[in-house]
């Protein structure tokens, strides 16, 4: 047998197991996965070949975002996840669905979603893709990473973010709010779009805090980060066709990878400034804020804790992105509710004087709104009013993580054969948490779920999910649960009070109600309000 016969030989025993492992992958795994969960009960719309159902789900997104909401109500979820909100009408709270050859398991029971997310037997990890778009943004980051490595990166960023840690960056986050309002001197009456507004304080917000710089310095940062959650919203839907991404890359691949590039080198600028200010005399040490410590991670003298370049990066990503994102949305909604029910903007404007008068708020007051929270509350007049304005003010943000979730879903794998509820399911498969549709639902809400009603959590988170506390989960729950949930609703807090304190506010005419899920939720044409100095 000559040479050239045996290559043809080799070339098709090559291209036979080829076409066997892709068949087997991308047909016979899906159908053995959806009959062996069909046998337990699970529907859910039938897979495509190699598409999955991502061809549905994005004409069901392309159709629902393609105009705004007929009229201004919270029943957001036909809008922002109107394939999920379809599906579960037809199927029920748990059926199976596609991501392309990816099987999915979507959970909207409560209880179960408890299982999953209190889980901490590495049963359920998260979910990671290197060659994602959102792996761009958020690398092998604390929300993504597993393990040793997780535990190391969540004790650091416990110590940035809590506590004293969290007390001491109020003045920070304080100044910021002022020079943004005095910005707004001489805008009264006029219409304002507060969403970009927000997100300007809040950039800046979290630049001096966990990073001692200022909006300006960390601006290429944010905007590089925002152009890549356009890209994972563009392409989150895009069937991936095996191997062709090795050979040829598509124009937002290309982009993604320079964007990646590019904050990497921004923010290794940073650290490198900060160790020359080290070297030459000018610190005495790397600081105390969250790139401080990271640095000092990087530098650990022990193997096991350091921080490598890669890890110091993926957090910096990762905090700038989550930090500045996830309270522009909180910040933004909060003040949209308010200006459409002007009642409670007043309960809460008369709780903010009360308890601050004019004068801009304090880490005393604060500090005294959680001591009252863990301790039998003082009969005082100055501890009922900061009882109260922590009860209302809290009221007022619950109802709005309820009704405008920052995060619709959450995506966990599913590590090894796992029992769940009364399920068995496969590993490798993925269940997702689709926060918005779990927070409208009627079934733990009652009938009055789309309305914005405050008082539901007048006696606390635990009575108005009637104890079953995974219906109530806008920063997740369990050993995952949001580090930053704090940072965030402080930082809201303030920024509210300080508002309230000077103007009154109502809707424009001009607001077009569109909320649009990117990577959070955000108003598609922005949120304008009228501005009412007080």
């Amino acid at each position: 047998m000559d040479s050239t016969s045996k290559f043809l030989i080799f070339l098709a025993s090559s291209l036979s197991l080829f076409l066997l492992k892709f068949l087997h992958k991308y047909w016979w795994t899906p159908l053995k996965i959806q009959k062996a969960l069909s046998l337990q009960g699970i529907k859910g719309p039938p897979y495509e070949f190699i598409h999955g159902n991502n061809k549905a789900s994005s004409r069901f997104r392309f159709e629902a975002l393609s105009k705004p909401m007929a009229s201004l109500t919270h029943n957001i979820v036909p809008r922002v996840i109107p394939h999920i909100h379809s599906w579960i009408n037809t199927y029920g709270n748990i059926y199976l669905t596609w991501e392309g050859n990816q099987a999915q398991l979507v959970i909207s029971e409560p209880e179960i979603i408890k299982e999953i997310l209190k889980s901490n037997d590495g049963s359920f990890p998260k979910r990671k893709d290197d060659s994602s778009f959102i792996y761009k943004i958020l690398g092998d980051g604390l929300v993504a990473t597993e393990g040793a490595k997780w535990v190391r990166q969540r004790k650091l960023a416990n110590h940035a973010f809590h506590g004293e840690s969290l007390k001491n960056m109020n003045p920070a986050v304080i100044a910021s709010v002022e020079t943004m309002l005095e910005k707004w001197k001489g805008r009264e009456g006029e219409e304002m779009e507060v969403f970009e507004e927000f997100r300007l304080l809040t950039a800046e917000v979290i630049s001096r805090t966990a990073f001692g710089s200022n909006y300006l310095e960390g601006k290429k940062i944010f905007e590089m980060l925002t152009r890549l959650s356009i890209l994972v919203i563009n392409n989150y839907y895009k069937t991936k066709i095996p191997g062709i991404s090795m050979i040829w890359k598509t124009a937002d691949e290309i982009e993604s990878e320079k964007l990646a590039k590019g904050i990497h080198d921004r923010v290794m600028e940073m650290v490198k400034r900060r160790e020359k200010n080290v070297s030459v005399g000018e610190s005495d040490d790397f600081g105390n804020d969250f790139l401080g410590l990271l640095i000092n991670a990087y530098r650990d003298s022990d193997e096991k804790n350091r921080f490598s370049v890669e890890d110091l990066v993926d957090e910096c990503k990762t905090f700038y992105f989550a930090g500045q994102e996830t309270t522009n949305s909180l910040l933004a909604w909060t003040v949209l509710v308010l200006a459409i029910h002007t009642e409670w903007q007043e309960k809460t404007r008369r709780e903010v004087f009360e308890a601050f008068g004019d004068r801009n708020p304090n880490s005393e007051g604060i500090s005294k709104l959680k001591v009252v929270r863990n301790s039998a509350i003082s009969k005082s007049f100055t501890s009922i009013l900061y009882f109260q304005l922590r009860i209302r003010m809290n009221m007022v943000i619950n109802e709005t993580l309820r009704l405008y979730s920052p995060v619709s879903a959450v995506i966990r794998k599913v590590g090894k054969e796992a029992q769940l509820g009364r399920l068995v399911l496969p590993a490798n498969m993925e269940v997702m948490i689709p926060i918005m549709a779990l927070h409208h639902d009627p079934q733990s809400w009652g009938d009055d779920v789309h309305l914005f009603k405050p008082e539901r959590f007048a006696q606390g988170i635990a009575s108005a999910t009637k104890y079953n506390s995974a219906a109530f989960i806008p920063f997740s729950m369990g050993p995952r649960s949001c580090v930053g949930m704090s940072f965030a609703t402080t930082e809201t807090k303030i920024a509210l009070s300080m508002i309230l304190q000077r103007y009154a506010f109502t809707l424009s005419p001009a607001y077009v109600h569109a909320p649009f899920p990117i990577m959070t939720l955000q108003p598609q044409h922005g949120i304008q309000v009228m501005l009412h100095p007080l």
